[in-house]
Formats: structure tokens, sequence, C-alpha cells
């Protein structure tokens, strides 16, 4: 299959290499690229454990006090090997959605054992933190990078999408969604994405480019 990955490269390394390794066809389209945002500094001994959805959260801790023996809770493979290079020794991870992640940390940590802490985009597609806090956790969210949206597709891509028109897109953030909208209506792509499947992460990103007649969208 002809898969388009659209997150940006950091996080799409190690799926990209084992999507290779299945026998498939990897084209890499980013359609938003990742900025710091400038945070105070984090006392790591503040809290019971730490909680991870993307690797640019780990990239741009801005860290007073590290604890390398922090309980550390990762969405994915990418995600895990980002905190191990790091320096994080303790580390659960969840394979797939930000639920996922959610039922794990509530199997594993103990409500009254301390803090939370939420390092994640400006822009989530789910409240992780919200969600904890209703079943009675204390959370600490903090935004420490944001996304700004791609507005050019490589001429090259351009050219293949057209000779070989994506099996499957995946999505994985409403922001995503939006600015993948805009480029295809931008590069007037609809003839080239109604021979494609749409893979969402969560109902809600698929609700932002459900008014695009995909072939099927998941």
């Amino acid at each position: 299959m002809h898969i388009v990955i659209t997150r940006p490269k950091e996080e799409s390394l190690y799926l990209i290499e084992n999507l290779i390794k299945l026998g498939h066809m990897v084209t890499h389209l980013p359609v938003i690229k990742i900025q710091k945002l400038e945070t105070k500094k984090i006392n790591l001994l503040n809290y019971q454990a730490i909680i991870f959805t993307s690797s640019n959260a780990i990239k741009f801790m801005n860290i007073e006090t590290f604890n390398s023996k922090i309980k550390c809770f990762c969405v994915g493979k990418a995600t895990e090997l980002s905190a191990r290079q790091f320096g994080f020794i303790n580390i659960f991870t969840s394979e797939g959605t930000v639920d996922s992640l959610t039922e794990l940390i509530v199997r594993t940590l103990d409500i009254k054992s301390g803090k939370l802490l939420y390092l994640s985009s400006e822009f989530i597609s789910k409240d992780l933190d919200k969600d904890l806090i209703n079943v009675g956790y204390a959370v600490d969210r903090i935004s420490n990078y944001t996304s700004l949206p791609v507005e050019e597709i490589d001429e090259k891509i351009l050219d293949f999408f057209n000779k070989k028109p994506p099996d499957v897109v995946f999505i994985y953030s409403s922001k995503s969604a939006k600015n993948l909208f805009n480029l295809i209506n931008k590069y007037s792509l609809l003839n080239v994405v109604t021979q494609s499947n749409l893979m969402c992460i969560s109902e809600k990103v698929l609700l932002v480019l459900k008014q695009i007649k995909w072939k099927k969208a998941f």
C-alpha cells in the first residue's frame, strides 16, 4: 500500500521504518511544524509521574531538577524511545490512543500518591488531563510547544500523488486535519484523495475532514 504519514518527522520515524519493513510505500507529508513555547523550570521531584503523548514535549522540557526514576507514561514506541534517550528509566508505554494511555495510568497509579505532570502541545485533540482529574487525580498540564501550519507541498510529492494516489492517509490531531483540508483545496487534490482511505485517531479529528469524499474513513 501507499501510505501517507502527516506527523512531523521526529514523531514519525519509528512508524515509517516499520511500515517500510512490512513492504509498504510511505510518503512523509507533515502538515504541521513544531515550535517551542517558553515555560517556567520544572522540578520533577514535585510529581509522582510525568505524562507524554508526543516526543516534542520531551524535546522541549525545561527541567530544574531531573528525576530519572519518576514514573513516565508514553503513547507509542517513538515517544518511549525519546524518553529513554532523555534519561527516564521507569517507563510505561501504551500503544495506540490517548484513551489507552489514560486507562494504563488509572490501572498503575495511586490517586493519593501525588500530583501528575502532563507536558503537551498547546493544541490537543483529547483532554487527557481533564479525564484524569474527573476520576480523582491531581494533574498539572504545561504546554511547552505549539504547532503551525505547513502551507506548501513539494512539487515532487504532488506529481507522485497524481501518479500513485495514496491508499491510506493517517491523521493524528484536529489541527493537522484542518491543515490537511486547506492543502487539499489549495492544490486541487480532491480527485486524488477520493481514491484514498482516511484513518483518524478519533471521531473529533474525523469530523474536520468528513466533508471530503474519501474512499472510506475510519
